[in-house]
């Protein structure tokens, strides 16, 4: 019966498909396989039908096709920003879906370190930062990125944080502020941006020796 029924559906379908295609033609316009009966059409004019009715829809908008099949985003290069791979990247994730591991410090319970991400995410969200939330272990987090150039923003929050251990994503990781490997980075970072000032203070140090 299931059979049958299937049968049918598919009958209906081609009649459908066949009526909505050859309207478009008049008497001889119409090509040969066009003009036969319903029931004498063959598997390759099935797929004739098809291929049409695929060729007359309208064409999705780039934000609703699937991930793997929207263009590539255009990179905009600022010659200013060239040494700067992090720009770089958060540019090349616009539109594309990014995971981020967020783990708190491990003196935080299990329930702490719960309704602290739940507060981070929904402090994201006021900023106009979508991310889901997903709790992978006692202390520790997934956070999912629709648009995955939001990301650094969000990691620019989170290393803030005084409950944040560290935050990881495309393979490396973001040590939070009130950690001592954070105050490490924080300080190497200050160092290459401000270079001179960097070099006036060890040569301070040697005239004070």
């Amino acid at each position: 019966m299931e059979g049958l029924r299937g049968v049918v559906w598919v009958f209906l379908f081609a009649i459908f498909l066949s009526l909505s295609w050859c309207k478009k033609f008049d008497g001889a316009d119409k090509p040969a396989w066009a003009k036969k009966n319903i029931r004498d059409y063959s598997d390759a004019d099935l797929e004739r039908l098809l291929d049409q009715w695929d060729e007359d829809e309208e064409p999705l908008p780039e934000d609703e096709l699937p991930e793997h099949l929207r263009p590539q985003p255009k990179l905009n290069f600022d010659p200013s920003n060239i040494g700067d791979p992090e720009e770089l990247l958060k540019m090349s994730k616009k539109g594309r879906t990014l995971m981020m591991f967020v783990q708190v410090k491990e003196e935080l319970s299990p329930e702490r370190a719960e309704e602290v991400t739940k507060l981070w995410q929904g402090s994201l969200f006021n900023n106009h930062i979508q991310a889901e939330r997903y709790m992978v272990d006692k202390r520790r987090a997934i956070f999912m990125f629709k648009d995955g150039s939001q990301a650094w923003d969000a990691k620019d929050f989170l290393v803030e944080q005084q409950e944040l251990q560290e935050c990881s994503m495309e393979n490396k990781v973001h040590h939070g502020r009130h950690t001592p490997e954070g105050k490490k980075e924080l300080k190497e970072a200050e160092a290459r941006k401000n270079p001179k000032a960097n070099k006036s203070k060890k040569k301070k140090k040697k005239e004070e020796l």
